[in-house]
């Protein structure tokens, strides 16, 4: 029988494995009958002094961890590729190599450069970071850690939600279809001191080894000059910073868009740029939503408790951030709103990310639980519906 790009992806699993050149593996696309499944992370493990493969994964709300010996492992992987999953990322010591399946089942091998994260086969073991040593430079340069890589007091929770952040970017990228035969283009709107626009262009260009071009938009000019000059100081060649608003810049071609903590309307802004450019993926963490609280007429089962003023605000923004998800969803993405760091660090944590859908465009019944949502609130104007020209009940 001759060999094919799926078995041939395994023969090189093995081979990596035999060689010591294993770092790490991954499976995308689901495709099985389980839809809350993302996505699955392969590493090495010891385990009773063992090596063993450790598969994570990694569904909506929960996480299932099952380790295999090598052999088993390799067999498991075979059987799924094409069937269970259409992507397939393994990183080694020497190359990265990705197997892609298109809209027809057909597979494709291609190859990139060897990751530079090192794997840490402990099973109990410290919390890895994905951010590589060189981002101490920025780091420090940002004010998050001293020179001697000390996180700076008070700055703890901003360095957890840093990693937190590239944690969450690196289960939702594996699941995502990005382009694989060009630099990705990533934008990072409204991005403040840019601490997550750095991590974002280390995490892509230096730990998931895809070239990506990132830039951040800021208003206002003197934080998008900073960062131009840190980003240059650390040899950021693929990260750049542009002064501007969200609703006023423009992108030739967009494949991730990022926006956490957009104030307001400036998060629909966003999201309506990253629809427009057709992105694969956005992400979005937004805050202060100050639009919806003076047309709340909710029905009458709700006035008692409507009249103070902490319920209406919540309301608020629970009706918001809904309509947003499900406005995406009737734009053509899947959605998932999630925590994005604990309540303990921050009280704005939630997040929206949204992935652009292979199939067809529209959701079926997401105009009509639009507009029933909106209606059973009162809702007349949201900010998102105007930039989709979706209409809402008057």
């Amino acid at each position: 029988m001759s060999p094919t790009p799926q078995s041939d992806f395994v023969s090189l699993f093995n081979a990596s494995w035999q060689d010591g050149g294993f770092v790490k593996l991954t499976l995308g696309k689901p495709r099985g009958p389980d839809a809350t499944l993302r996505n699955v992370f392969v590493r090495a493990v010891q385990i009773g002094g063992q090596p063993q493969l450790s598969f994570v994964w990694h569904h909506d709300r929960r996480d299932i961890t099952k380790n295999h010996p090598a052999a088993a492992a390799a067999e498991l992987i075979g059987r799924m590729l094409g069937t269970e999953f259409h992507s397939a990322h393994l990183f080694t010591a020497t190359r990265s190599t990705q197997l892609e399946f298109n809209k027809k089942g057909e597979p494709r091998l291609s190859h990139g450069k060897a990751v530079v994260e090192v794997p840490d086969t402990a099973h109990d073991r410290e919390k890895s970071r994905l951010l590589p040593p060189g981002s101490q430079h920025w780091l420090h340069a940002l004010g998050v850690t001293t020179a001697s890589g000390a996180v700076r007091e008070g700055m703890a929770d901003k360095h957890r939600q840093i990693h937190k952040f590239v944690e969450i970017l690196s289960h939702l990228t594996a699941g995502t279809a990005l382009p694989a035969d060009r630099p990705l283009e990533i934008a990072d709107m409204g991005c403040g001191k840019g601490y997550l626009t750095f991590a974002a262009h280390d995490y892509f260009n230096h730990v998931d080894s895809r070239p990506a071009n990132v830039q951040g938009i800021e208003a206002r000019p003197e934080l998008a000059e900073k960062c131009n000059q840190v980003a240059q100081a650390a040899g950021c060649a693929r990260l750049s910073f542009r002064a501007g608003t969200i609703e006023s810049v423009t992108f030739p071609a967009l494949d991730v868009l990022i926006a956490l903590h957009a104030c307001d309307t400036a998060t629909d802004d966003a999201i309506a740029k990253g629809i427009q450019a057709e992105a694969a993926l956005i992400v979005i963490a937004p805050c202060c939503q100050k639009e919806l609280r003076p047309q709340l007429q909710a029905a009458p089962v709700l006035a008692p408790v409507l009249r103070h003023g902490i319920f209406q605000e919540r309301h608020a923004e629970f009706v918001t951030d809904a309509l947003r998800a499900l406005l995406l969803e009737w734009a053509g993405y899947d959605t998932k709103v999630f925590e994005f760091i604990s309540t303990d660090h921050t009280a704005k944590n939630l997040m929206i990310a949204a992935t652009k859908r292979r199939g067809p465009t529209g959701h079926p019944g997401a105009a009509d639980s639009i507009r029933n949502l909106a209606a059973f609130y009162g809702i007349r104007s949201h900010a998102l519906a105007r930039h989709l020209k979706f209409d809402l009940p008057q």
